[in-house]
């Protein structure tokens, strides 16, 4: 099946769309808002950091959202989590799938498997520096992300102490 799934970075003529944009009720607790992660988005950047977001378009037509991170080194890994926190090794020198979600008018086309496919081209780009892993983490109960990730190759980590979500890390 030939999709016209494409990614779009989010910019002032779009992001009103994808704030709109929602999940099934059932999965409110998976993920954060689209308004939360583009105000993240906004701070990580503001901060000197890295945050790439981006739509997810069938066509011209916006079906979810994506928003891509980078860790370059242990210090920035440090500030952006906290001094205090465990920082796995993976961490440092990676890449991050730090949100991920297709509109509830949309789950079940397939548009989340090419969307999470282009997503990982563009990381192998290296856009933002070199990297040896991308990582992303999801509630344990979503076996709909779990199943997701794992089929792109990304293997489940131990939770570090102080985290609710289930890492999990895929080699570049």
């Amino acid at each position: 099946m030939e999709t016209k799934i494409r990614l779009v970075e989010v910019d002032y003529w779009n992001y009103d769309s994808l704030i709109d944009l929602k999940v099934k009720e059932s999965q409110k607790g998976y993920v954060a808002s689209n308004v939360y992660s583009l105000a993240e988005a906004y701070a990580a950047v503001a901060s000197k950091g890295y945050a790439l977001p981006f739509g997810i378009y069938l066509e011209d037509r916006p079906v979810g959202f994506l928003m891509i991170g980078y860790y370059p080194d242990l210090e920035y890994a440090k500030k952006a989590f906290g001094e205090e926190d465990e920082i796995p090794d993976y961490i440092p020198g990676s890449y991050l799938v730090w949100r991920f979600m297709i509109d509830q008018e949309y789950q079940g086309k397939g548009y989340g498997r090419e969307a999470m496919r282009l997503a990982l081209d563009y990381i192998r780009t290296k856009p933002c520096g070199n990297a040896e892993c991308c990582w992303l983490s999801y509630e344990p109960e979503n076996e709909v992300a779990r199943n997701l990730y794992s089929s792109f190759g990304f293997e489940e980590k131990e939770k570090p102490k102080g985290w609710d979500e289930v890492p999990a890390v895929l080699k570049l």
